[in-house]
């Protein structure tokens, strides 16, 4: 060694660094590494990929190696700068000083920051790469991996922090799932992300989140005269009825009212004939969550289903266009002269439908409106009079002001909101 040039030395040297480096940055670079998109490549014959995730799925092992190394070469480069100080400098006092500082600046800069920095930046690209080298590497330094971490494992246990088994599969909540979608937005079409992000909600609300209230039901009175149902089946815009008789408490069933359009003129049509397409009514109980409701839908065949509390009473109407409608946004014809959107206007403020769901009201005008009570604007403001408001009326419901425009038997129908002051 004190044959050898200077120029050998220094050569040596930043081997060594680079060595370092690569091992240094290699960590990184494979914990930094999106275990998804190394997956998902794998699943494409990616063979880089392939070699990523079996590291991965033996992290200590993966560890050991590339610290060993790192180690090692760490130690020959402070060692290897020692000699080289004593080459410049000979025998002098500052001569360890100044390869001790010489060799902690080189490898902070050169195998330590810039490396991870790198690493870490490029990680889904690099850790395919890098597992070509750690992977041929792990196998002949295997024994002396498997006993150093006879001891770490010792240690850890000592300590009870074992490792759980790295072979399972990383598995995420619905929660950190959701997160994931909302990260990506950038990577995927507005729509598709609102439509993803609303799917994991579907678990979480109820069919009364979503149902059209008792007093929204349109609904076919028999004891009516002939004439007046006739002109309702003529100008009715959904495509089945409730039938019943006076009211919703003695509901006769569901009229499919477009199987009925080529009859609605004929003489021989009466309520008999009528009565003979009514389908039975389908009940679903309140609570229901929206998405086990759409898998009941699907194994029933049904398109509507009325909701029913605990005493049999029916409490709104809920189809299959309404589930779907909460997940892919709204694409059914509006009633005419009913506005859907919601914005605020230059005074900062918005006329709003009482029957309109808070939920939408919440959504688009970014409030936070209570949602595990009322579910409607109309109800929320007669829970808070506990009694039917007269139109002028200005309450704050969650600070937000509120005020009534137009009430009508007992209800209000329209309300004006004001935006509240940004905190």
């Amino acid at each position: 060694m004190d044959d050898a040039p200077l120029s050998a030395l220094l050569g040596a040297l930043t081997v060594l660094l680079i060595l370092s480096g690569i091992f240094s940055g290699s960590e990184t670079a494979m914990m930094a590494a999106n275990r998804f998109r190394l997956r998902h490549a794998a699943q494409n014959g990616s063979r880089g990929a392939k070699l990523a995730l079996a590291l991965l799925g033996r992290t200590d092992k993966l560890l050991g190696l590339i610290l060993l190394c790192n180690t090692l070469f760490n130690a020959a480069a402070a060692t290897l700068t020692g000699y080289i100080a004593l080459a410049l400098f000979g025998q002098s006092e500052w001569a360890l000083e100044i390869g001790t500082l010489s060799i902690t600046f080189a490898l902070l800069i050169f195998s330590e920051i810039s490396p991870k920095v790198i690493c870490a930046t490029h990680a889904d690209r690099l850790a395919p790469l890098l597992s070509f080298v750690l992977t041929p590497l792990l196998r002949i330094a295997y024994p002396i991996i498997w006993f150093v971490n006879l001891f770490v494992s010792a240690l850890l246990k000592t300590f009870r922090l074992a490792p759980k088994n790295t072979h399972e599969d990383t598995r995420l909540s619905p929660e950190e799932l959701r997160s994931l979608v909302l990260e990506s937005a950038h990577l995927m079409p507005q729509k598709h992300q609102a439509i993803l992000s609303s799917l994991f909600e579907l678990n979480s609300i109820s069919v009364e989140d979503v149902m059209t209230p008792r007093g929204n039901i349109e609904i076919l009175d028999l004891e009516l005269s002939w004439e007046e149902v006739l002109t309702q089946l003529a100008t009715s815009h959904h495509n089945r009825l409730p039938v019943c008789r006076e009211s919703l408490d003695e509901l006769v069933g569901v009229l499919p009212v477009r199987r009925l359009l080529g009859n609605i003129g004929d003489a021989e049509f009466d309520e008999a004939a009528l009565l003979e397409q009514i389908q039975p009514a389908y009940y679903i109980p309140a609570g229901t969550a929206v998405f086990s409701q759409l898998a009941f839908f699907q194994e029933n065949r049904q398109r509507t289903g009325f909701v029913v509390d605990e005493y049999g009473e029916i409490l709104g109407l809920v189809t299959l266009e309404d589930i779907i409608e909460e997940f892919v946004g709204k694409f059914t014809t509006s009633l005419p002269g009913l506005d859907q959107s919601l914005a605020w206007d230059s005074n900062g403020s918005v006329i709003v439908e009482g029957a309109r769901q808070l939920r939408d009201i919440n959504r688009m005008l970014d409030l936070q409106f209570p949602l595990d009570g009322p579910k409607t604007l109309n109800g929320l403001i007669l829970e808070h009079f506990q009694d039917i408001p007269e139109a002028g009326v200005s309450i704050r419901l969650t600070g937000v002001a509120v005020e009534i425009l137009q009430t009508q038997d007992r209800s209000v129908v329209t309300a004006r909101i004001f935006r509240p002051a940004q905190r």
